[in-house]
């Protein structure tokens, strides 16, 4: 029996965000070959998204990129944001997910953040850049990510987009239900 390839576009060269794809479409689909490949794909949103609304239209905005650009079978972009809730403020990531004319749009779990770091993101920060700052981090965002750091390593930021693409992949998986 031949193995189907599946070609998948990342929009986005982060390391954490193309092997979350990879991982995610290979749980998904394990007897298939996964080519996954990350580019370039500008969300259109500010560099740290602080309302869900913007964080969502940044993950959409790098998946119709990628469609327009190059050819695949699978499209899918993560963007990371903020907002406060009436619970407090916490961060998130928004998945987008494209397969010829269908999009399916998925979100991670929440992860409060502590005031500290919200009063550095509303002053205009980025939250790799905070996160690397209060723990004396390199490039965090392409490691663990602040996920990583405030569950003391229990999640990742790949651990919970992979998770939250799974889950973005059920209409795509069952489309006689959608």
């Amino acid at each position: 029996m031949q193995q189907a390839n599946i070609r998948v576009r990342v929009g986005s060269t982060n390391p954490v965000k193309v092997n979350a794809a990879r991982n995610a479409l290979t749980q998904v689909f394990p007897q298939a070959n996964i080519d996954c490949q990350g580019m370039h794909a500008p969300s259109g949103v500010a560099e740290q998204p602080m309302t869900e609304t913007e964080t969502r239209e940044g993950a959409i905005n790098r998946v119709r990129f990628c469609q327009q650009a190059v050819e695949a079978d699978f499209y899918l972009a993560m963007e990371g944001g903020v907002d406060a809730f009436d619970h407090g403020p916490a961060t998130f990531a928004y998945i987008a997910i494209a397969r010829a004319e269908q999009l399916s749009i998925g979100r991670s779990a929440l992860l409060p953040l502590p005031p500290k770091v919200h009063q550095a993101l509303l002053a205009g920060e980025e939250l790799g850049h905070v996160m690397d700052r209060l723990f004396n981090t390199v490039n965090i965002k392409q490691q663990g990510g602040a996920i990583g750091l405030l569950t003391q390593g229990h999640a990742t930021r790949e651990s919970i987009y992979t998770q939250a693409i799974i889950l973005a992949l059920a209409p795509m998986l069952n489309p006689q239900w959608y």
